[in-house]
């Protein structure tokens, strides 16, 4: 038996169903309602990813979802944030959390974000290791944040610069090369 095949594109309303059982099973107690989320998918400031599996059969494959994740960043504002992600458990351990949230932070970053914040539990030491290789910062501790009394750690990423990439070489040449024959 294969692994699966991970395909990200936007989430979008017809996502929330698979949404919020991903939800509920990462997140249990801290698990956000299904009108929050849907408001979430459908508000113009946020930007949703969802990780499918392109092994699935034909007919779940745009519902078998590996993962999700979501971003507030209005257009030219200057901060954004990470509004949630998860990744089912059987998908762990395969860069999906790392990949999601690159995306976002570029999305962040073609938004004209200059900073990206986040929180996350104080007790997810998996997540915090993530974010910290990902040139997140610690900026504070918000006591009780989460239910159970568990302190959130709140993160800032100032986002990078986008990679210059080299200028095309031009199969003309500089001005001036030409050989005369």
């Amino acid at each position: 038996m294969s692994g699966p095949v991970p395909r990200f594109r936007a989430a979008g309303a017809d996502d929330l169903d698979a949404i919020m059982a991903i939800e509920s099973a990462v997140f249990e107690d801290d698990a956000w309602s299904s009108a929050n989320m849907r408001a979430e998918l459908v508000n113009p400031s946020t930007y949703y990813l969802v990780v499918v599996d392109d092994a699935a059969p034909a007919e779940s494959r745009e519902t078998a979802l590996l993962g999700y994740a979501g971003l507030l960043s209005g257009v030219g504002a200057p901060q954004a944030d990470i509004q949630t992600i998860a990744v089912v458990p059987e998908a762990r351990g395969l860069g999906l959390g790392r990949a999601l949230m690159q995306q976002l932070v570029a999305v962040a970053r073609r938004r004209g974000a200059e900073e990206v914040f986040l929180e996350v539990r104080a007790d997810n030491h998996v997540a915090q290791s993530l974010y910290r290789s990902l040139g997140f910062e610690e900026l504070g501790v918000r006591r009780g944040y989460y239910r159970g009394g568990i302190d959130a750690l709140t993160m800032r990423l100032t986002v990078p610069a986008p990679e210059a990439r080299p200028a095309r070489a031009s199969s003309i040449g500089p001005v001036g090369s030409e050989t005369q024959q």
